[in-house]
């Protein structure tokens, strides 16, 4: 009962700021109007706010953005023994700052360390926070890009990638982390520029708790679907999440912005039931495999979970089964990683919920943007399979959908089982990676197989059994991340190009509707049919073989 008063809770809460907040998105990306601050930003970087660039451009700008940050983020990283509130800390190893700038800059936030040993404050705050803002304004952008590419016709603009970047950040992200930051230090979240503070143990031993800025951090890693903890228990550590209401707020923070920018959909192409749409199949993936995941951890089938009634190892006794649960769900549902629970400790089935939540492309609801466009992305797949289907042209939205547009759209979808099955089986044929296993059998390869579905996904959660500091496993999570984001990313930039260069044609007797029943459900079908030939296979020897067993 007290699991589904919080599921009631946040889906209250969601249902209440969705069209604000959706609304409020809407007029944020198409105002014409500049704010002071954001033309102050323009003239520092010289750049004409009122200029629009063509896909190429957008594109070159994304990238060259990314590659900016990923170099200054390594850089701070190696440099931090000559920054303030290093507390004695070194120049993080090279390969581990290699993969740590990748992961932020690409939203993953896979950590391969320990937060309050490896780094100091000055690294978290100006390196890593930052690309908590700036990786999430970049998802944004690409989202609103794509629908413009929808919404305009016999055009090759699609707005200007440093405008997006700015409002997305400006307007949207740092007004609702700062107020959420002061929510969660009300709360009891630890906000502090110590080190720590040492304390006297009951046995009259003494001992060091680690001290950090966590609450600003916290605010922004769960809004901006980002993940990466200020301390290594992540959420399930008591000074990021120690209580039931900052786990709930932190949840509805994982969800808010995914959710309503399906609301900003509907607005900007000027038809709100096309956003209802993703929205129902959004809310149905993510019902499925809550449910999944929790009957898993709740029915349990060990020796050991059968004793204790449930499977509560690797859980906190302070959010229990369903607090666990409703977060798991929701962490990988979107592309956050943020733990409050031990994954790797979950059931075969509930462990599987989590990985296949990944596995659907990170779209239920999916990250800051990423949750929007690869949604957009299979919906135009599953109108170009039901148009094969009658032998009609597919269209979307007034937008023919010919070879390039599927193409793109193929390429999208298939850039994360490529970079994910390849990594994968190369690392399992490694001789020496059973070594850095907790786990051997179906178990083991399932951490495997979790560590690159994270990783391509953006994800940045994990199977903690697995140790992933050698440097094949730096380097090729990395690279894992890096394709897994910007491939993408290109494709869908090139989509938007091509639809806004269409003209819009008028719907007609043939016309498959979108504002139905019918098409959320083919939509829903469309997203399940290509997760499971892709990777049921996969599954097969671990998830599904570990629960069977």
């Amino acid at each position: 009962m007290a699991g589904l008063l919080q599921i009631a809770l946040l889906v209250l809460a969601l249902a209440v700021v969705y069209k604000p907040l959706g609304d409020y998105m809407a007029r944020v990306f198409t105002s014409t109007k500049h704010l002071a601050v954001e033309r102050v930003i323009y003239r520092t970087v010289r750049v004409n706010p009122d200029s629009e660039q063509n896909w190429k451009v957008y594109a070159a700008g994304v990238l060259g953005f990314s590659f900016v940050s990923i170099v200054l983020l390594y850089l701070v990283q190696r440099l931090q023994p000559l920054l303030p509130f290093s507390f004695g800390r070194g120049a993080v190893e090279p390969g581990m700052a290699f993969n740590n700038a990748i992961s932020f800059v690409t939203n993953t936030n896979w950590q391969s360390y320990v937060p309050e040993k490896v780094m100091g404050h000055s690294v978290q705050m100006l390196g890593l926070t930052v690309q908590n803002f700036l990786s999430a304004a970049v998802g944004l952008a690409v989202a609103i890009a794509l629908v413009r590419g929808f919404v305009r016709s016999r055009t090759d603009r699609l707005g200007n990638f440093w405008v997006d970047l700015v409002r997305g950040t400006v307007r949207i992200l740092l007004p609702m982390a700062f107020v959420f930051a002061i929510v969660l230090i009300g709360l009891g979240v630890v906000m502090s520029l110590k080190s720590g503070v040492d304390v006297t143990n009951p046995d009259g031993s003494s001992s060091t708790l680690a001290l950090a800025p966590a609450a600003s951090q916290e605010a922004i890693k769960e809004l901006g679907t980002n993940g990466g903890g200020i301390f290594n228990a992540n959420s399930a550590h008591p000074f990021e999440n120690p209580n039931d209401w900052t786990n709930l707020i932190e949840i509805f923070l994982l969800l808010v912005i995914p959710v309503s920018l399906t609301r900003t959909f509907g607005v900007v192409v000027g038809n709100r039931k096309q956003g209802y749409s993703l929205l129902s199949v959004m809310a149905v993936l993510w019902g499925a495999m809550l449910a999944v995941i929790w009957w898993a951890e709740a029915h349990p089938n060990g020796p050991a979970a059968l004793l204790a009634g449930a499977n509560v190892e690797g859980k906190e006794v302070r959010f229990g089964i369903a607090g666990s649960a409703l977060f798991a769900d929701s962490t990988t549902g979107t592309s956050t990683g943020a733990v409050n629970a031990m994954h790797d400790s979950f059931s075969g089935l509930g462990g599987g919920g989590a990985i296949l939540n990944m596995l659907f492309g990170e779209l239920s609801p999916g990250g800051v943007g990423t949750g929007l466009y690869s949604i957009l992305v299979m919906a135009i797949i599953a109108m170009f399979l039901a148009g094969l289907m009658v032998g009609r042209t597919p269209e979307y939205l007034g937008k023919k959908l010919g070879r390039r547009e599927v193409t793109a759209s193929a390429i999208a979808i298939l850039a994360m089982p490529t970079v994910l099955l390849l990594g994968a089986g190369l690392a399992i044929m490694l001789p020496g990676t059973p070594g850095y296993l907790a786990n051997s059998g179906s178990h083991g390869w399932s951490e495997v197989f979790y560590a690159y579905a994270s990783a391509s996904n953006n994800n940045g959660s994990a199977f903690a059994g697995i140790t992933v500091t050698s440097p094949w496993f730096q380097s090729s999570l990395g690279i894992c991340m890096l394709f897994g984001r910007m491939v993408p990313i290109l494709a869908v930039l090139c989509l938007a190009g091509s639809l806004a260069r269409q003209r819009k044609v008028p719907e007609t007797a043939g016309t498959l509707p979108t504002t139905g029943a019918l098409f959320p459900a083919m939509l829903t079908g469309t997203v399940v049919l290509v997760a499971a030939l892709t990777f049921i296979p996969a599954l097969a020897l671990g998830p599904i073989a570990e629960a069977l067993a």
